[in-house]
């Protein structure tokens, strides 16, 4: 390795997002070569030239590419919006350079991907634990969690509701959890489904992604990230002492794109060798789940209503839909219960655990506080329901 590629590769060293990526960008200068850096550090080889990519464009589009005479960072948060460079044509060199900086709005959405594979490639993954002695195979157990807003602010004196704060959040959800498992039949499959916006807001500004509506926040985005990874760890730990087999789907949904995307991706990386959860990565909106003659489906509801995502449904997961006799849909989004049924399933929305915020108690959105346990038959379909309100939990917890 020259000694200009060196001292490029040193240059680079305030351009790494991650602990890993610097660790990556520091095996390299000191082993000469990526091939050799990924057999010193003991990982794929493309690993390591995923990582120096992305530390490269970095700095990039911080100003940083000597090979382009780009020499000078802009600041953290700004961009690289465009360069005029003045050259001597004789001597070959920039005399004079322009350079026109923006606002990054993607810097921190990069971040976040890069910080999740880098959790993906380095944390250990949990041992599988022992399963349940006596469980029906006849039966699936459905945990229905739509739009908890983890990191909302709601102030009582403002909502006329109850309070609600990281704090609130994380005790309900546990204590829930901790009653609907208790209470639920034992089942061999269950399914957590997340129905999307379990995050209130989805990076370093409290502002919808989207419309960059202002939001109330409780919290900083770490402690909330934070905050929602050990609650999730915990609740799917309560299910495998409940059930054998448990399938976790995280929506796609208006308020927490991005943290969804990293909550599937995290979840399955670290859970990679128990063999008794899945995890439904896809990057789509629309999620299946079949059990014998029972399909169940769920989306968000940010994009299709009660009224008009059953033929979605039918249309996208056709094999499952036809191979089935009993189609159940749920979706969240408007905290509020609906159901309908329609020639080709059942489509039911959801209530919210959640506290009202100001926004919803000033528009006059005022709806109950539940969610629901809903067990499958193999082969008749919906068995059994619970309905379960924070009321309900607190008298449980108190007694």
């Amino acid at each position: 390795m020259s000694a200009d590629n060196v001292d490029f590769l040193i240059g680079l060293r305030d351009f790494a997002a991650t602990d890993f990526q610097a660790k990556v960008l520091e095996a390299v200068i000191e082993q000469g070569s990526q091939r050799k850096a990924a057999a010193a550090l003991n990982v794929d080889r493309r690993t390591v030239e995923r990582n120096m990519v992305r530390i490269k464009r970095h700095a990039a589009t911080r100003g940083y590419a000597p090979a382009s005479d780009l020499t000078y960072a802009v600041p953290d948060g700004q961009k690289l919006r465009g360069v005029s460079t003045l050259y001597d044509k004789r001597k070959q060199t920039a005399v004079m350079q322009w350079v026109k900086t923006s606002a990054d709005e993607v810097r921190q959405e990069e971040i976040k991907r890069a910080a999740v594979e880098a959790l993906s490639e380095e944390l250990p993954r949990y041992a599988p634990v022992a399963a349940p002695e006596v469980c029906s195979s006849e039966l699936l157990t459905t945990y229905v969690i739509s739009d908890y807003h983890f990191g909302m602010l709601a102030w009582p004196n403002e909502t006329r509701g109850d309070e609600w704060n990281l704090d609130v959040a994380e005790r309900l959800l546990l204590d829930w959890f901790a009653v609907a498992i208790a209470r639920a039949p034992d089942s061999e499959h269950a399914v957590f489904a997340e129905l999307g916006d379990f995050l209130h807001f989805d990076g370093l500004e409290a502002v919808t992604p989207t419309n960059r509506h202002v939001l109330d926040a409780d919290t900083r985005f770490q402690k909330m990230v934070r905050v929602v990874i050990r609650v999730t760890r915990r609740v799917v730990d309560l299910l495998l002492k409940k059930h054998n087999q448990v399938h976790l789907i995280f929506a796609d949904a208006n308020h927490d794109p991005a943290s969804g995307a990293w909550l599937r991706e995290w979840f399955s990386a670290v859970y990679e060798n128990e063999p008794r959860i899945t995890v439904d990565t896809t990057a789509d909106s629309y999620y299946c789940v079949e059990h014998g003659m029972t399909s169940l489906f769920f989306h968000h509801g940010h994009k299709r209503k009660v009224e008009n995502v059953d033929d979605v449904f039918a249309a996208k997961f056709r094999d499952v839909f036809g191979r089935t006799k009993y189609s159940y849909a749920h979706v969240g989004h408007l905290h509020s219960n609906a159901m309908l049924e329609t020639p080709l399933m059942q489509v039911e929305r959801h209530r919210t655990l959640a506290a009202p915020d100001a926004y919803a108690a000033k528009g006059g959105w005022v709806s109950g506080r539940d969610a629901k346990v809903i067990t499958y038959h193999r082969q008749f379909g919906e068995f059994e329901r619970m309905i379960i309100s924070p009321a309900m939990v607190m008298a449980e917890v108190m007694q």
